[in-house]
């Protein structure tokens, strides 16, 4: 099984020149929504004040009969037991990111050309609010079946991607480079083994989509 493997940042230089650059140099440093336009503001980062870094590795325990009083109701059918995540509605992608924030002023009276440079490594995870009670593997699966996306649960920005983007004169341009995490919303629920099934435990998950930049001026 695999499992979310905790942020490793290796500490080194973040640069930001302003040069005749070119393209972005790698495959993954287009931003998630594949929009050319540079934000006039940061990214949206998740709004939750209790968000916690990270998956179970193993699934919950079973609930007590305290807890779901209908796990002792006689059924005819039997049901494979355990926790399942059932995904109900999503938002969008937010941007967790990896190393220093990167900034390059253009005070000339022309376009420049800003270009940064990731110069730090970082693996980024699910993260969640509420209660989650099932493994990163089976919430990715869950996830994916539901919305038709293809989402990880950990993937890592690496050192030396590169990106080039025009800077208007007397503006800065910032970017930041990490991986984008979808963001929807869930419960999880205990099926026993007569069928019958638990209490819900609302869930708000982050699941790693994508990396790129994420690229704003001001």
């Amino acid at each position: 099984m695999r499992t979310p493997k905790a942020a490793l940042l290796v500490p080194a230089v973040v640069t930001a020149l302003l040069a005749g650059g070119g393209p972005a140099l790698a495959d993954d440093s287009v931003p998630a929504a594949n929009d050319p336009t540079i934000a006039t503001a940061p990214p949206d980062q998740p709004e939750e004040v209790d968000l916690v870094e990270g998956a179970p590795d193993a699934p919950a325990a079973a609930p007590s009969d305290t807890e779901d009083e209908g796990a002792n109701i006689p059924s005819g059918r039997v049901c494979e037991v355990g926790w399942y995540y059932y995904p109900t509605s999503k938002k969008k992608d937010y941007h967790k990111g990896v190393g220093a924030e990167q900034s390059n002023y253009n005070g000339t009276s022309r376009t420049a050309k800003s270009t940064f440079v990731s110069e730090v490594s970082g693996t980024v995870g699910i993260a969640f609010s509420g209660e989650l009670k099932v493994t990163s593997k089976s919430l990715v699966t869950e996830v994916e079946a539901k919305w038709g996306v293809n989402v990880s649960v950990s993937l890592t920005a690496k050192i030396g991607n590169t990106i080039s983007v025009d800077t208007p004169s007397h503006k800065s341009t910032f970017g930041r480079y990490g991986v984008y995490r979808l963001k929807s919303y869930g419960y999880n629920q205990y099926t026993h083994a007569n069928c019958v099934k638990g209490t819900k435990k609302n869930a708000t998950v982050y699941t790693p989509h994508r990396v790129g930049w994420a690229i704003w001026e001001s």
